[in-house]
């Protein structure tokens, strides 16, 4: 039986039972085991770490794990420079892209109302989500934790929040993603970009009211959906300049 203290610093305690919560905590195994595998049973996705201390030295995840060490481990940092001590993490993704689990639809229609290139299917099973963000370069987003402990998963990030105007603010802040935002430029329903269409190509398509009280319209090329500045276009303002301003 090997014996090691452990502490997980910030947003990595929201994984962790409570009575291990912003506490260094002595944990028992059995056996060599790497640091990564010994964190994840804990709860805590490797995709969520970006720096481990092992008796003060950082180490990578396949650091074998050692009776008495002592481990720090830290969350992705955003506001001081730790070039020169391990990046656990691949570089960030250059640009934006994600990919979405079955429980984050509605998230995924509120992203593409900002602008971001969302995949999302209800369909998708993880083995495809896995494949679609190595092949497209994207970040997974998800409510299972599970999925971002496999070791294919190098960029991904579990939901905290469970409305979906406050999942949109968790995203926003943690991707910085408040300068990035290009209000509808995607059809909220496939992720095409739009493009803007003369009113009287679609005529025969708009409501008479529509046809009287609108001029300015948008189609997307792949489904074919159409859209103007109607009814729910202030609330979606609201929304927008509520994420601007974080």
């Amino acid at each position: 039986m090997r014996n090691v203290y452990i502490r997980f610093y910030e947003e990595l305690n929201d994984f962790l039972s409570v009575d291990k919560r912003k506490l260094r905590f002595p944990y028992s195994f059995k056996g060599r085991v790497s640091v990564k595998d010994l964190i994840e049973s804990l709860g805590v996705p490797h995709t969520e770490i970006d720096l481990i201390l092992v008796n003060t030295k950082s180490v990578e995840f396949n650091y074998l794990v050692n009776d008495k060490d002592d481990i720090s481990v830290y969350p992705v940092f955003e506001s001081f420079d730790i070039k020169e001590v391990q990046h656990l993490r691949p570089q960030p993704l250059r640009e934006p892209k994600f990919i979405l689990d079955i429980q984050l639809g509605s998230l995924a229609k509120y992203m593409r109302l900002l602008g971001f290139d969302v995949t999302y299917k209800n369909g998708y099973r993880e083995n495809e989500i896995i494949i679609l963000s190595i092949n497209e370069r994207r970040t997974v987003l998800t409510k299972d934790r599970n999925l971002l402990k496999r070791n294919d998963v190098t960029h991904g990030y579990w939901i905290r929040n469970k409305e979906v105007i406050d999942q949109l603010k968790e995203v926003a802040i943690r991707f910085h993603l408040n300068n990035l935002i290009q209000p509808f430029s995607r059809c909220m329903k496939c992720n095409t970009l739009l493009k803007k269409t003369e009113k009287k190509n679609i005529m025969e398509r708009l409501e008479e009211n529509t046809r009287n009280f609108f001029d300015e319209f948008f189609t997307c090329p792949s489904c074919n959906r159409i859209y103007w500045k109607g009814s729910h276009y202030q609330k979606m303002v609201k929304i927008i300049n509520a994420i601007k301003e974080l």
